[in-house]
């Protein structure tokens, strides 16, 4: 039990450097009427205005979650409860991957532009939450 805790702890600050990425864009969102809340181990924000902003249609980058770290932001708690499991998945990866995870998440995406795969769903890292059973 106690090295399961060690391991815990260690996780959350390996991740945390994009955990305060995730956590400052959230703070945006609460300002803008979103709500937040902890499941999973994960501080979710969702809603307000900038959720349905990200939610338009006129949206180029339209998502309906993102995580950072132990932060998934969402467009709304409708989103976010149909995009959990695979943004679980993106969680566990930031556990691993620590600081490096963006960088290694862009530059997977760059690769596949370069071989003319689908930047999004040819990356390396959404095959992996994809392969885990997860669909997106």
């Amino acid at each position: 039990m106690v090295v399961s805790l060690v391991r815990q702890i260690a996780a959350y600050i390996w991740a945390g450097p994009n955990t305060l990425l995730g956590l400052a864009a959230g703070l945006v969102m609460l300002v803008f009427g979103a709500a937040a809340r902890r499941i999973q181990g994960a501080i979710e924000f969702s809603g307000g205005a900038i959720g349905l902003l990200l939610s338009s249609p006129l949206q180029p980058f339209r998502f309906q979650a993102v995580t950072f770290g132990h932060v998934i932001l969402g467009t709304s708690a409708a989103a976010l409860a149909g995009a959990r499991e695979h943004e679980q998945v993106h969680v566990r990866q930031y556990e691993q991957w620590g600081p490096f995870f963006l960088p290694a998440y862009l530059a997977s995406s760059v690769w596949q532009l370069v071989i003319g795969g689908h930047v999004y769903h040819d990356n390396y890292f959404e095959r992996q939450a994809v392969e885990s059973g997860v669909r997106r």
